[in-house]
Parts: C-alpha cells; structure tokens; sequence
C-alpha cells in the first residue's frame, strides 16, 4: 500500500464531481452499523440524519483541471510593461508542481500537521466547535465557533464561499460548521491530497489583498513564489489564522514571532534542520510595500482602458475573469508624454505668475513645530536633486537677493535667480518684463512654499529668467540650493498616435490623475480655435475644387445674426487687413477673415456634415464662428482627425487595445498591426491579414489629402508652427488659439507620429495670458515629447504617391498666378490636375512684341 504522503498516482485524475448520493449513504450505514452493534443506535441514527439535513444543496466539488476561481486582470503595454491590475481578490493561479515543497510544509506544519493522515475532519476539533455555538447560543457561555478546521475544512469554506457567499458561508452556526464538515469529507474522496493543497495555497487569503501564495510573494516580497527563502516562506505560512494580527507592514514584531512558531513546527516535524531553522529565524523581517503600478505608470490611459472594458465585457468578467489586456501605449513613449505634460504645465503655470504659499506660519513656536515635525518626518533621508520639497522661509537677505529655506532638517538658500518669474497672477502683463527683482515681494518669514533641490545650473528652467549678475554671488557647490515651485493650475492634455498602425501609443489626461481623475484628452470639450481651419480649407480643397493658390480678399467682414440680434466682426490676431492673399498664405499665417470667408463659400451645413464625416463627435456650431474653432472638441477627436489628413484623407479607427486574452490565452479580440515589432509573430499575421479587410474610408481624395498637409507643412516652415521645426525632422501641423487665451493647442505629425497637445484651465478662472499663444504654450509640449518619441527614429519627408493626379507647379504668392522657376516672392504648390493655374506672371525681362517693333523704328 503506498504512502498517502508521497502517493501522487491520482493528481492528474480528471475528476466527474461528486460522489453519488448513495455512496455516502453506504459507509454512514457501514458507520450506523457499528455504533449500532457497540450501543450506540441513537448516535447512528443522528450521524444518518445530520448528513442528510445538512448536505442539502452542497455545492459540487470544483473539477480540479477545470479549477477558475476569481484571479487578477493584467494590463500591460504593447512593450510588455505591466501598466495596470484589476481585481475583487488579488489571486494568481499557479500549479502545484510550481509550490516550493517546503512552503507546502510550512503551511501543514503551522495549520494540519495531520494533513496526510485524516480524512478531511478533526472529529473532535470540529465537535468542540459546534457544542460551544450552541453554548454561546444558549447564552451558557462566552464565545462564538471555534477552531477545528484542517486545511480540508478551510477548502470547503472557499468552496462555500464561492458558492454561497462570504456571509453565509462564514456564519457562526453550528450549520454552517456541519455543512463544511460534510463539504470536507466529499473533497477528500473527490480528490487527492495534492489537489487539496492546490486548491488551497490558491485560495488561501493571506492579507494586503493577496490571496493565495503567488500572490503574497508578489505583494511582500515582489518575488516569484519559487524565489522565496525560508525565511519567507515562513512568514506567509503564519498569516492564515490572522492575516491582520501578523501582518509584517503593520506589526513585524508579531510577524517575526509567528515566523519562529512556524520555523519551531517544521523543526520539530522533522522537515528542517536545526541550521535550517537558526538561519531562517535570524533573517530579518523585511517586506516591500504594495506596488500600485496603476497610479504609477500611467493612470489615464489604464483608466481608459478599464472603462472599456467594462463596456463591452461587463465589470464582473474585469474584476474576476483574469483577462490579459494588451494596450497599444508604448512605455518609452508614455514617460515622455508625461513629462512633457508635467514640465510644460510648470512653464506655463510660471508664466502665469505666484499664487502665494501653501500656509503662512506667523509666530516663531509655530514654525518651530513645523520644522521639528519635518525632521522627523525626513529622519536622516538626503535632499535629492530635482525633487520636490516643503519648506519654511526662515529669513529674507536685506537686499532682496535670496532667502534662507528649512527643509526638514537641512537648510538652504533660495536665491532671487530661483523664482524671477514670482510676480502677482496678472492675465494681462508680459512675463519676461514683469519678472520680479526683490525675493521681498513675494516672499515672507513664516511662508511655507513647494520648492525644488537643485544645482545652480538648474535654478532656473526658463533661459528668459537666466541673469548673469545674479548668478555671480551664487556657489556652485556646497551650498544647498532651491527654487521656487507651484502646483498647476492650468491643466493640459496629449493625445499621441501612430496613425498606420492605428496605435494610441500614448495619452496624458491631466497633471494628477491622484487629485483629479477627469481625463481630459477623453471628456474635456474645448475650443480648438485655429486647429479647426484645416477642416475649412479641406472642405474647399475638396468640395468647392480651390486650390493652395485661390485668391481670398482679406478684409473686414460684419456677420449679423437676426435671431440673437447680434453682429460679430471677426478680426485677424494682429488686427491688421492685408487684401487678397492666397489660401496656401491664409492658412500658414492663420489668418481669420479669410478662414470665414472660406466657411461662408462651403456653407454651414456642409461644414458641419464635413466636419461630421472627418469624425468629429460634437455638434458643430450651426453660424460663422465655427470657422474659427468655436465649437467644443475633444482632444482624441482631433488627433484622430489629424490622423486621417496624415493619411492623405484615409479614416481608420484608432485603437488602445490591442488584444485582449481570456484566463487559458484565448483571443477574444486582436487589432496587432503588421508591423508592430513587440507582438509575437502570429497575433502579427492573424491580425495583419484580418486588417486586409478594414480599408477604412476615403473621406477625401488622396489628392485633396496631400496637398492638405503640404499646406500644414508650410505651418511649420514659414509659419505660426516655426517652433517645431526643432524637431529636427519633417513636420506639419497647426497651432489653436481661442478668444482671450482659454485655450491654446498644437496638433501636428510627423509621417509616423500624430499628436495634439492642448493646454487651458477647467472651468476658465481667467485667460491663460494675454501672450499665451498655441505656439507659447501648447507647442513646447508637443515638441519635448515628440523629440523622445522619435529619438533614433529618421522620419521621411511627405511626399505624393506616384498614382496621384497632381500638377507641381512654381506659383506667384501674390497674386496666385505660374511663376518663373527661381523668381522672388513664389514657391512650390501642388494642384489637382485641372484646378491648376494657367495664366503666367509676366516675365519682366522679356520683352514685347510691339516693344521690340518701336525700337527697330
């Protein structure tokens, strides 16, 4: 007869459930039998009954190769970064082979040391329990169920649980403890002991979220369950009778000392050493605290993705089916886009002027309490360069050119050079002249401020602060420095896309998803102002067949609107009228009257139809306005938008995800493009070959396309997007700014990368500055990130497909007629075959017919 202890002939048993009723009923009556023959019928009789009052509607016995419990949903980068977990019970399954054989050891020594030998019920443990229930019950004594449950009877309580419930499966009565009874002697004929042990070490829950025991090496010691030390492995196996009693973050004392039970158990069971032992109970309790990798990394975009998938799976299949979600967003290019955000908010948020202290500490005790209480708090941690700190000005220099800053128990100097730009919130003024030249008026003793350690060279990150006479008096090493900080209040987002693989490769909704979960490249409407006009010259482009070199009269125009009985006169940013220009010059130079003239010859219906079909999902302003961005859009609109003028006038779905697995690594839905370089070969062919049938829709010629972003092309090259040519790569784009400055954005592309970056307040306390222009505020965001996104990365120029229909010629920019090749004032344009110009400027060197006559006289 073989060792029940080291028997595994039945593990890989595909089990069919419960044994029949009749099964049962035969070894009670075997059992009633010998009660009865040794006297004991009434004992018989209540063994039969108790089995057949309590087993009444029992779960089944969970097939073990069939075992799906609740287990953790996983969200992960297209680079395989884990970005995310959702759960009701922080459970991952593992096979039992994967269990270090000690850690099974350490469990049955510390919780069933009889595990191998019962046959699922501590008989005795488990009477004890139920007479003193109905003690308590009876109100004869104190307490309620205790003790008897072998790690078979834990297993039935999960099963229960499961099955019926936390509250009725743990309620304290003595039916729910015959019940389990019952539950656990079925589970020991269903399944071998291993199976067991499977079960619960999966189960099990084990504090700080963790239930079973991959899950608490990850939660305490971010390891994989085969990596754990003895020492670890012991301090799990304690945590089951009270997870909180134990728990190494909150009381390692009594962690340690309920390790050394356990360690003192395995010896004495024979399972350790005795140095085993020694050198286990002498390794220090040391735990790492729960990684939130959702607030971490990139709470926006997880956020947007969980949504999703509540939305079309259901909240339940989330937070308990252990899908694996597989986004789009690329790691690299998502800690760029954060970056960018948090340092261009910054600049931005200076720009603006100080808002004051975080707290003014007036009297000497209370800014002693404050310094003593930040000592503490600091303990012996150094100052690390560029992080973020709260002080206390302690004293101001006489001549205004520093102060002295406590930061818990360091002291440093905030020099004038530091906080230039700490001048009072004034919308109006212009920063780089109102930059203040005294720390006095804006600071006193007693203010606590937000400041940030750094080295002289980073005392400023604004080259306008930059002074090279205040700079002298300032050391370059030794002396602890600071400059001034603020949080934001203006908030800014950025949507980044790689439009042919249709990939969000990355998204920022907002400074602090922690204060303020509302992502705004999803949910915040905002004027685009002019980010909007390429949607009206496409329309003319293509509706009304106008090409880059239409003649368009700027002048001033007067909209009456009879209904409001208002009149609107728009007016261009520099409030200046020109005459006829071209449209290429309107819409580099992002002149206004001509972008309304040019809405009024669409219409106002088939500009909000067209703007419908390139994909807007907000209702266009229905009068002339619009044609300077007054109707609302979100952010992932127009990058999406944008993505389609990359592609020459193709529309295709943008993705996040990009595949989503079941719990046993069933596809439920694949949108890998092609080409992507992280996915494995064959999601790559699959989903290629599937993308062969999504073509999109060609929303506009290619032709109308092309020469759409070679017009936002001449953005950047000669235009209000110059900015961004230090890219260093071929870029087109176009800036937005609205009325009084509430909202400012760039939304431009390279050939692989589109991205719209938008900057403004909430709920618009007041305007963003008198100067904070698209190109000011919202284009250096675009550039910081797109420089990393691209780094490495050669971008072509655009160029037209050979099967386009296009006439190239060299055009006049005045007066929009053929230029000589090499003449002043004219450049290179691209017309749709027939719409191309035909009268030519006259060559002023060349000389006339009748001219030539009159001089032959």
């Amino acid at each position: 007869m073989s060792d029940p202890k080291n028997d595994r002939s039945r593990s890989k048993l595909v089990l069919d459930g419960v044994p029949p009723k009749r099964f049962f009923l035969v070894r009670l009556l075997k059992l009633a039998c010998v009660l009865a023959l040794s006297g004991a019928t009434a004992a018989a009789l209540a063994v039969v009954t108790a089995y057949y009052i309590f087993s009444d509607g029992l779960p089944a016995i969970p097939k073990v190769d069939e075992y799906a419990p609740p287990i953790v949903t996983e969200v992960y980068t297209d680079d395989a970064v884990l970005a995310g977990e959702f759960y009701n019970e922080r459970r991952k399954v593992v096979p039992y082979e994967r269990i270090p054989k000690r850690l099974v050891q350490a469990f049955i020594a510390s919780e069933d040391s009889s595990f191998f030998d019962h046959q699922g019920v501590d008989v005795l443990g488990t009477a004890r329990a139920v007479s003193k229930t109905v003690m308590s019950k009876l109100h004869l004594r104190a307490g309620g169920v205790q003790g008897g449950s072998t790690l078979t009877q834990q297993t039935a309580k999960a099963v229960l649980i499961s099955a019926e419930g936390y509250k009725e499966a743990t309620a304290k009565t003595p039916k729910r403890k015959i019940r389990e009874a019952i539950l656990a002697f079925r589970l020991e004929q269903a399944l071998t002991k291993e199976e067991i042990l499977y079960l619960y070490l999966n189960n099990v829950f084990l504090g700080h979220h963790s239930y079973g025991v991959q899950s608490a090496a990850e939660n305490y010691y971010r390891k994989d369950v085969r990596d754990l030390t003895l020492g670890e492995m012991t301090l799990i196996a304690g945590l089951p009778q009270a997870p909180s009693r134990y728990s190494p973050f909150l009381r390692p004392e009594a962690a340690r000392r309920r390790r050394s039970y356990v360690l003192g158990r395995m010896l004495v069971e024979g399972m350790i050493s005795k140095a085993e032992h020694d050198a286990a109970n002498a390794e220090p309790v040391k735990v790492y605290p729960v990684e939130d990798v959702f607030h971490e990394f990139a709470p926006y975009f997880t956020e947007q993705v969980r949504k999703d998938v509540v939305d079309r799976y259901g909240n339940p299949v989330l937070l308990k089916e252990g899908l694996k979600v597989f986004t789009t967003m690329d790691s690299e290019r998502q800690r760029a886009a954060q970056d960018a955000v948090m340092d261009g908010l910054l600049s931005v948020d200076k720009r603006q002027g100080y808002r004051g202290p975080v707290q003014q500490l007036a009297g000497e005790t209370e800014r002693r309490a404050f310094i003593e209480k930040a000592r503490k708090a600091m303990g012996k941690e150094e100052l690390v360069d560029g992080r973020l700190y709260v002080g206390v000005v302690t004293a101001l220099d006489d001549d205004g050119k520093g102060a002295d800053v406590q930061v818990g128990p360091y002291q440093g100097r905030l020099p004038l050079l530091g906080m230039r730009w700490a001048r009072k919130v004034n919308p109006e003024g212009y920063y780089p002249a109102m930059m203040i030249t005294s720390v006095k008026k804006a600071l006193s003793v007693g203010d606590v401020i937000v400041v940030r350690h750094v080295t002289k060279k980073d005392l400023t990150d604004d080259k306008e602060q930059w002074d090279k006479k205040l700079a002298e008096d300032i050391p370059e090493e030794g002396a602890k420095l600071f400059r001034l900080e603020q949080t934001p209040e203006a908030q800014s987002a950025l949507v980044s896309i790689d439009p042919h693989r249709q990939y969000l490769s990355a998204m920022v909704g907002g400074y602090d998803f922690d204060d303020n979960e509302f992502n705004r490249a999803f949910q915040a409407c905002r004027q685009p102002g002019s980010s909007f006009k390429p949607f009206v010259y496409s329309a003319a482009l293509e509706t009304l067949n106008w090409t880059e070199a239409t003649v368009i009269v700027d002048s001033p125009i007067v909209e009456h609107d009879p209904d409001n009985k208002v009149s609107w006169k728009p007016e261009n940013y520099s409030e200046a009228f020109v005459g006829d220009v071209l449209l290429r010059t309107a819409l580099v130079n992002s002149m206004n009257i001509p972008a309304v003239k040019t809405f009024a010859a669409v219409g106002v219906k088939p500009m909000a139809e067209w703007a419908k079909k390139l994909g807007m999902t907000t209702p266009m302003n229905m009068d002339f306005s619009a044609a300077l961005g007054s109707s609302c859009v979100y952010p992932w609109d127009l990058a999406n938008v944008y993505s389609t003028f990359n592609r020459y006038g193709r529309k295709k779905p943008t993705y996040f995800i990009r595949k989503v697995e079941d719990r046993y690594g069933r596809t439920l839905e694949d949108h890998t493009a092609f080409d992507d370089p992280w996915a494995p070969l064959q999601d790559r062919v699959a989903a290629g070959y599937a993308r062969l049938f999504e073509p999109g829709e060609q929303v506009m010629s290619p032709e109308t396309g092309f020469i759409l972003t070679h017009l936002l092309r001449g953005v950047v090259l000669q235009g209000t997007g110059g900015p961004a040519q230090r890219l260093g790569k071929p870029a087109a784009g176009k800036t937005g700014t609205t009325n009084d400055s509430f909202d400012a954005w760039f939304s431009g592309f390279t050939r692989d990368l589109v991205t719209v970056a938008w900057v403004g307040y909430d709920l618009n306390p007041h305007p963003l500055g008198r100067y904070e222009t698209g190109g000011r505020a919202a284009l250096p965001i675009w550039l910081a990130y797109m420089k990393r996104a691209l780094e490495g990365r050669p971008q072509s120029e655009f160029y037209p497909w050979q099967s386009m229909d296009l006439v190239r010629l060299n055009i006049d920019k005045k007066t929009g007629k053929v230029a000589p090749l090499g003449s002043k004032n004219s450049e290179i344009m691209f017309f749709k075959k027939g719409t191309e110009p035909k009268e030519e400027v006259p060559d002023k060197n060349q000389v006339g017919v009748d001219q030539f006559m009159m001089g032959a006289q």
